[in-house]
């Protein structure tokens, strides 16, 4: 901090405040505290931030200064401080002033999950908000959901239609209050309501009313459609095989495991081995689905997470959750309210259409949704969080440092097909979006753009140029084609490691390890397995892992034994294998595949580290066929279980990763009887000593961790551990997912650095 001296006594100086500092109390912890220091002056939103002008004793600036840094609110993110001189003026007292207009750089704080003393309130009979389910203050409640423009005033949000009665509005007005300019503010006198529907949208009952019934519903047996903060979620009883197995019937999700919210930590104690970073995390103002460790005879039905060792735990999230809950006292699943490949449903009147056959009822209120926003997914990975989907709790705060210099022109991200997140890069920061889902159904599209459209007028920024995946079928591609602005093609998997390179300002050169599904290539073939050498300057491909083909193309995303089969048709000599392969196959669909293959017929080569967990999931004896991608990665990870065991051969010809001795010997082990859990083992030993031998021949320190793939705990913890062991710095994303949850993020960095 440097303030100009002044000769005089008295001095003012106004002072520029940016960050994560709207809707978050800054205003009203700005007041007491220069009444407290008897300071002069005014404090005010404005598009940037926060202004103050204080006047006063230089001593009492500087201690009002220090405090804001140190006392800051909790959800607060102070980026810059800037000072400069104005003219003392004689101002008496303290106060709020009107908010400033400007062009929009503010951050936009995301929706946070109701604080404690709310909590308190809500089950307090003597409170006059008692079993009130819009109750929030500045610590707390709807944010970036009901937000239409900055400054963040209640009348640029959804509340702007709710009145607030005379006793909201003295909270309001009341600076020793905590709902001092709480832009959310309401109470059962003026805010909004809740109301009970039946499947034709007739209202069965409203108020206290709504809730008790609901409640009754869950614990019979049903399904309630609940409209949460930023969307529908289906809620029932996790501890009823039958109703969970009808939700999987009527969402058709066969398997994809569910989350489930408790009512209490403790309760979460009792289900998971919940450990003292993952407790901070699940009762954090973010307040995210945290994947744990079952515990063994946990009370929540294995229909929740079939075949799996993690379960995503949350508590309760909003008041009408926790009044919900009060009422229920055991775990619901709490899954999100959309058809397979739609997003997240927002509107009740729409909800009735698109959730027709999955709820019997519907919780429903009348506070409008504006942005949609799913519940986040995190995990603690080596004592560090870990965005597996990020939304609620984190969008749409920018990500990585601020950019200096700030960026010359707004630059989109579009992002990539599935997981799909949007980024804007304008000024110092680049934002990135909420999770949109996989673009895959109109509604997504959708939301798609509603995100792009929402994003470039909170911020006042246009974009002047796009960013996109090389893959020119992608929707978002397909986005840019009629577009007037530049657009630059970003290899999938460079984006990728660029994502964690902006997140944790690396320049590089680092080496990328990108191991997930599938992403074009620069060369035109599916990559997925790459080793690359990285800079803010571009980057080379150093390694890669054996390409195979893939029999069928995208059949084989949900058919494991297909990836096996391309496997063993690279071998030596693959008909030695013949009698394995008949235990995945009839001879007649063997026959068939083999000449697909042999003639490049809807086969192509890929090097993806993804199929190729599939492909040794399969021939470990694990299903062939699955119904969601990944599901088979996931029930090999599960097999480890703690299983230590020394790493399968492998070879390294030129830049390619020779697979084929690792797959050998598995085949091997499989016909000695081995188990699943010793093959799943040896194999991800082997992934990860893939990754310290081509470390070794890069000779770069600092190597990234990034793709799908890393999903899996046992790998990237594994591979973290090694490459310590060697020496090496590891890195991975935390604040993006390593999914494609994160690509727009690595787009919008290529297009920046690009320029410079």
């Amino acid at each position: 901090m440097t303030l100009t001296r002044t000769r005089s006594p008295v001095e003012r100086v106004r002072v520029h405040i940016s960050g994560a500092v709207q809707g978050v109390g800054f205003r009203p912890f700005i007041y007491r505290i220069a009444h407290e220091l008897r300071l002069a002056g005014w404090v005010g939103n404005s598009s940037e931030g926060i202004v103050i002008e204080l006047e006063g004793p230089r001593a009492a600036i500087e201690s009002m200064c220090d405090r804001i840094h140190r006392e800051r609110p909790s959800p607060a993110e102070i980026h810059s401080i800037q000072f400069e001189p104005a003219i003392a003026t004689g101002e008496r007292g303290f106060h709020i002033a009107p908010s400033l207009g400007g062009k929009p750089t503010a951050l936009v704080q995301p929706d946070l999950a109701t604080c404690p003393d709310c909590a308190r309130e809500i089950l307090d009979p003597a409170n006059r908000r008692y079993r009130y389910p819009f109750t929030c203050c500045t610590a707390c409640g709807p944010r970036f959901s009901i937000v239409a423009a900055l400054p963040y005033d209640r009348a640029n949000t959804t509340m702007a239609r709710f009145e607030m009665c005379p006793a909201c509005r003295a909270e309001y007005k009341d600076p020793a209050d905590r709902r001092f300019h709480a832009q959310a503010n309401a109470c059962p006198a003026c805010g909004p309501h809740i109301e009970l529907w039946d499947a034709a949208g007739n209202v069965i009952a409203s108020h206290e009313g709504a809730l008790r019934l609901a409640a009754r519903a869950i614990g019979e047996g049903r399904i309630v459609a609940l409209k949460g903060l930023g969307g529908f979620q289906l809620l029932c009883d996790a501890r009823n095989g039958d109703t969970l197995a009808s939700l999987r019937h009527r969402k058709r999700r066969e398997a994809r495991p569910f989350a489930v919210m408790m009512p209490a930590i403790g309760d979460a104690a009792r289900a998971c081995l919940v450990s003292p970073e993952e407790a901070r995390l699940l009762a954090s103002p973010e307040a995210p689905i945290v994947l744990m460790r079952r515990a063994e005879g946990g009370f929540i039905h294995e229909a929740v997470a079939p075949g799996v060792p993690d379960v995503g735990v949350m508590l309760p999230t909003t008041p009408l959750h926790h009044l919900l809950m009060a009422e229920l006292g055991f775990p619901i699943v709490a899954t999100s309210g959309n058809q397979k490949d739609e997003p997240i449903c927002t509107d009740e009147r729409a909800a009735l259409t698109r959730l027709a056959g999955m709820a019997d009822l519907f919780l429903v209120h009348n506070r409008p949704i504006l942005n949609p926003v799913d519940d986040s997914v995190a995990r603690v990975v080596d004592g560090h969080v870990q965005l597996l989907r990020r939304a609620r709790g984190f969008a749409p705060l920018p990500v990585g440092p601020l950019l200096n210099p700030p960026a010359r022109r707004a630059v989109l991200a579009v992002g990539a097909q599935q997981k799909n997140t949007v980024a804007l890069a304008a000024g110092e920061y680049i934002f990135i979006s909420q999770h949109l889902g996989d673009l895959q159904s109109a509604e997504t599209l959708d939301a798609f753009n509603h995100a792009i459209h929402h994003l470039e007028n909170l911020f006042d920024a246009k974009h002047e140029s796009l960013a996109r995946d090389l893959h020119p079928d992608y929707l978002s591609s397909v986005h840019c084609l009629n577009s007037t602005a530049p657009v630059l093609g970003v290899q999938h998997h460079h984006a990728h490691v660029l994502a964690a390179m902006a997140e944790h300002d690396l320049a590089g050169p680092v080496l990328g390890v990108a191991w997930d599904g599938s992403g074009l290539g620069t060369d035109g073939t599916i990559w997925g397995g790459e080793f690359l050498r990285v800079d803010r300057r571009g980057f080379e491909r150093l390694a890669w892992l054996r390409p195979f083909a893939l029999i069928g193309g995208e059949a084989a995303v949900r058919e494991p034994r297909r990836a096996a089969l391309g496997l063993i048709l690279e071998l030596t000599n693959p008909e030695r294998f013949e009698p394995d392969l008949l235990e995945l196959f009839s001879a007649r669909e063997l026959s068939i595949f083999k000449k697909m293959a042999a003639g490049k017929l809807n086969s192509p080569f890929t090097s993806s580290a993804g199929r190729l967990f599939d492909g040794v999931a399969a021939l470990a004896g694990l299903p062939p066929r699955v119904s969601y991608e990944g599901q088979a990665a996931l029930a090999l990870e599960a097999a480890v279980l703690g299983v230590n065991a020394p790493a399968y051969p492998f070879e390294c010809v030129d830049a390619a990763i020779d697979w084929r001795p690792m797959i050998e010997s598995v085949l091997d082990d499989r016909r000695a009887g081995a188990t699943v859990a010793a093959i799943s083992a040896r194999f991800h030993a082997t992934m990860i000593e893939m990754v310290i031998d081509v470390a070794r021949r890069a000779g770069l320190d600092d190597v990234v961790l990034c793709g799908g793939c890393f999903q899996n705990r046992v790998l990237l913890e594994g591979a973290i551990s090694r490459l310590r062991h060697e020496q090496f710095r590891p890195w991975w994303p935390r604040l993006v997912p390593p999914n494609d949850g994160g690509i727009a993020l690595g787009q919008a960095a290529a297009a920046l650095w690009s320029e410079r």
